[in-house]
């Protein structure tokens, strides 16, 4: 683990290192999109996310880059509603639906708790509404918003990382305690829980960034969780920059997500996903990157390990 002497990471020092914020409307999502997910039933379905546009996350974690697609205020009541009465028109009917919002879907400054019963109203077509959330956010908005629903609640929270010091700077404000509490919460109350997981954080070496992601999985399987998301860790939002340039930081490689898909897997404890969004930036090999990507792809959907692609790069990987 690198050692960083000359950084003191708080929200002052995430936020110095910024870039500008993209312009967003907040009467439309920034984005939305369809993909495939494996159910917990087993079937293979569309899910469609929708990404809200809202105020800023106050938590200002190191590797974090949401925050480019937020608002400086909170948005006014109805906003929310307005945004995801939009998507869906643009949207086909699928099974399951993401609202996803850059932060934490409990945060009344983000999402007003007036908003609730009409975006219930609107969902309720759907079989599974999936929501994120900020760990200490978890509490009765939760259940509110769950007795309103049609459709099942599940919450996707950031793990991150059990390693216990760079989950201190990763400025999340968070505890393995806190997080371990809020799933379960959320467990008590009948509600499915997702984490997401970093592949090689900051301060990690390759093989580092391996260990502690599979004993990240198995933290959150022992304590309750459903599903698992391994997001490997991307430059782009100003401070991971700083960090790579100052070689504290270098953005993990595909083999090391393909191993860490796999271990989880075998775990057999619940679904476990990786991130497939432009996968090549993790890849020194043009020759196989659509074979690997093509793989995880795969292996996400039906939860099997299937045969690993066979490149010259994997010489390369395994000095």
């Amino acid at each position: 683990m690198s050692e960083n002497p000359d950084l003191f990471i708080n929200d002052q020092w995430v936020m110095s290192n910024r870039g500008r914020k993209n312009s967003v409307d907040p009467q439309k999502p920034y984005a939305y999109l369809v993909e495939k997910e494996r159910s917990i039933s087993g079937e293979i379905e569309d899910t469609a996310i929708i990404f809200l546009t809202n105020r800023e996350c106050p938590f200002r974690c190191l590797m974090c880059d949401l925050w480019k697609n937020t608002t400086n205020e909170s948005v006014p009541v109805g906003a929310i509603p307005n945004q995801i009465e939009w998507a869906l028109n643009h949207l086909p009917d699928v099974k399951h639906l993401k609202l996803y919002n850059s932060g934490s879907f409990f945060d009344g400054r983000a999402i007003p708790q007036e908003d609730f019963k009409r975006i219930a109203s609107m969902v309720s077509s759907f079989e599974t509404v999936i929501v994120e959330s900020h760990p200490r956010q978890i509490n009765e908005k939760c259940l509110i918003f769950r007795d309103m629903l049609k459709p099942d609640l599940q919450i996707a929270l950031g793990l991150e990382t059990v390693h216990p010091d760079v989950l201190k700077r990763l400025n999340k404000q968070m505890t393995l305690e806190d997080f371990s509490s809020s799933i379960s919460y959320l467990t008590l109350h009948g509600i499915l829980s997702r984490a997401f997981i970093l592949l090689k954080p900051p301060f990690l070496s390759e093989s580092e960034g391996i260990y502690w992601a599979e004993r990240s999985l198995d933290f959150a399987f022992r304590i309750g969780v459903e599903c698992c998301t391994v997001i490997p860790v991307r430059a782009g939002n100003g401070a991971m920059d700083l960090l790579f340039e100052k070689g504290y930081f270098t953005p993990p490689d595909i083999h090391s997500l393909e191993k860490v898909l796999e271990y989880g897997i075998g775990l057999n404890s619940g679904r476990v996903f990786v991130d497939v969004w432009d996968l090549g930036m993790f890849s020194i090999c043009n020759k196989c990157i659509d074979k690997r990507t093509n793989r995880l792809i795969e292996m996400n959907l039906n939860q099997k390990i299937s045969v690993p692609a066979k490149c010259t790069c994997d010489s390369y990987y395994a000095q």
